[in-house]
């Protein structure tokens, strides 16, 4: 046998399990439903993903080396990358998701242009899924569904997954993403050639950040907030323009976005012979907000597991033998969401902690340690006396603040 996996979502997370699966000979269908999605995002990737992926040149608009922090009062903290060659990479996610989507294809995953629109649970271990949807190849509008069953579903359809939905696996709290798109006169696009800016404060984010990114020849500005606080989501947006309004001087808004993006982990990301993997399992990071490297290497992670225990796709894999793809992430990546959603819950709460934050940011020790942790992904322990004097300050900066609470 030939084992069949259905790979519902064409973003990072659905073509890297794809193109792993069908570099494995395993039959793979990629399904997504538009093609030239362009979703709401900061678009910031690692540098590591760059090579861990082997993205070409082409796919990254700007390499960022330098980084504003933005407190409530304004306060600003620069923050450059000493290396010459380490950047973080801005990437526009139709480009980014199409390469990866097309990618996957020309290495044996068939591409369908469609909309699930239900998934089908089998009574027994043995029994196929069946996926009905409606195909939109060829602009094909008619509403006629068309099935197809395959011994495994990954689900990799973004925060309101309807393979999620269908295997019962759970909510999760999520937030929403806003930002427009905006092209900006020649002399300010120059000012951000290099540059990104991070602001916090109430009146951009209660509970996030907001941001300005340089993209292939615009910025994007936009905003997050949790999903209580979604009715305030364009003032917040108005907070953003008017805090870098100086520098948004006679910008031209080219497009408007908004997004869920999931805020912890669903409460079950496997379930018979279904997997959830990016936005839909909830591999988000609290704090930074960071989706792109971990949906990718979810999916990644997700697709090996299961060539590996499908033995390259001769037999068809149990649940417990699926989920050693949650024990492997978990141990990988679970104190990194622990310590993000610390962070969180301590420098996002109130404006006091924001500016405490921003303050200690400036340390360099600070700096490297973070950048260190964000473009290669591996927490790089300090020197001793270098983590007491991190710990210090960082408490210092509440005291200073009056934001320390028990």
């Amino acid at each position: 046998m030939v084992l069949r996996v259905a790979v519902v979502g064409g973003g990072p997370a659905g073509s890297s399990t794809a193109e792993i699966l069908a570099k494995a000979g395993i039959e793979t269908y990629l399904f997504e439903r538009k093609l030239d999605n362009a979703k709401p995002c900061g678009g910031a990737i690692p540098l590591c993903m760059v090579g861990e992926f082997d993205l070409p040149p082409e796919i990254i608009d700007r390499k960022v080396r330098n980084m504003k922090m933005i407190s409530p009062s304004n306060i600003q903290v620069d923050i450059h990358l000493p290396k010459e060659d380490e950047y973080i990479g801005m990437c526009r996610r139709e480009v980014l998701d199409s390469f990866l989507r097309d990618r996957a294809a020309k290495l044996g995953a068939h591409l369908i242009n469609g909309t699930i629109n239900k998934l089908d649970i089998p009574n027994s271990d043995t029994e196929p899924y069946t996926l009905h949807y409606i195909d939109h190849s060829n602009g094909q509008h008619d509403g006629t569904v068309n099935s197809l069953q395959v011994d495994m579903v990954v689900g990799a359809d973004g925060a309101n997954s309807r393979v999620a939905k269908a295997i019962e696996a759970g909510d999760y709290n999520y937030a929403i993403a806003f930002q427009e798109r905006m092209r900006l006169p020649e002399e300010q696009m120059n000012y951000y050639q290099d540059l990104a800016e991070m602001y916090v404060g109430n009146d951009v984010s209660p509970d996030f950040y907001a941001w300005v990114f340089p993209k292939y020849d615009h910025v994007a500005v936009g905003t997050g907030t949790m999903k209580a606080n979604k009715a305030k989501i364009k003032d917040l947006q108005a907070g953003i323009r008017a805090r870098a309004a100086n520098r948004l001087v006679d910008g031209q808004i080219i497009k408007v976005e908004a997004h869920p993006i999931p805020e912890h982990p669903r409460p079950r990301r496997v379930r018979g012979r279904v997997a959830l993997v990016g936005d839909a399992a909830g591999t988000v990071t609290k704090s930074s907000g960071e989706g792109i490297y971990f949906a990718a290497k979810s999916g990644r992670m997700c697709a090996e597991t299961i060539v590996e225990v499908s033995e390259g796709g001769k037999r068809i894999p149990r649940e417990d033998e699926l989920k050693l793809y949650l024990q492997r992430w978990d141990r990988k990546y679970g104190m990194t969401y622990k310590v993000l959603d610390l962070l969180q819950r301590v420098f996002y709460r109130s404006d006091a902690t924001r500016e405490a934050f921003v303050e200690m940011c400036s340390d360099l020790d600070v700096q490297r340690l973070t950048f260190d942790s964000y473009l290669y992904k591996t927490v790089v322990p300090a020197n001793p006396l270098v983590q007491l004097k991190i710990t210090a300050k960082t408490v210092g900066s509440l005291l200073r603040g009056n934001a320390l609470a028990p």
